[in-house]
């Protein structure tokens, strides 16, 4: 009997199919659109190009899903937080 692993990760990640939910989209709007290309147009050929092409797609969004970290730039939280004002702004009384 196979076993399957539990996601306990979902506050850190949202993931469906191995992808975060941004590029699970992005997926299903490509599959959504192949479909309506397969629906009304009738060629044998197009239907296996969109079948490749949905499938390397779905490859190419499952690598830069795992190489995704190497493109953050910024950091998600400051370094520090403070409670001082920014503002050069005194509210003191004279």
């Amino acid at each position: 009997m196979k076993r399957y692993e539990i996601y306990k990760n979902i506050r850190k990640q949202a993931i469906i199919f191995g992808l975060p939910l941004s590029m699970f989209v992005i997926m299903m709007i490509c599959i959504i659109c192949s479909l309506l290309l397969i629906i009304f147009s009738f060629s044998f050929t197009l239907i296996m190009s969109l079948l490749v092409g949905n499938s390397v797609l779905y490859l190419l969004l499952l690598r830069f899903s795992t190489t995704a970290q190497h493109f953050q730039f910024s950091a998600v939280f400051p370094s520090s937080i403070s409670n001082r004002r920014i503002s050069s702004i005194s509210y003191e009384k004279d």
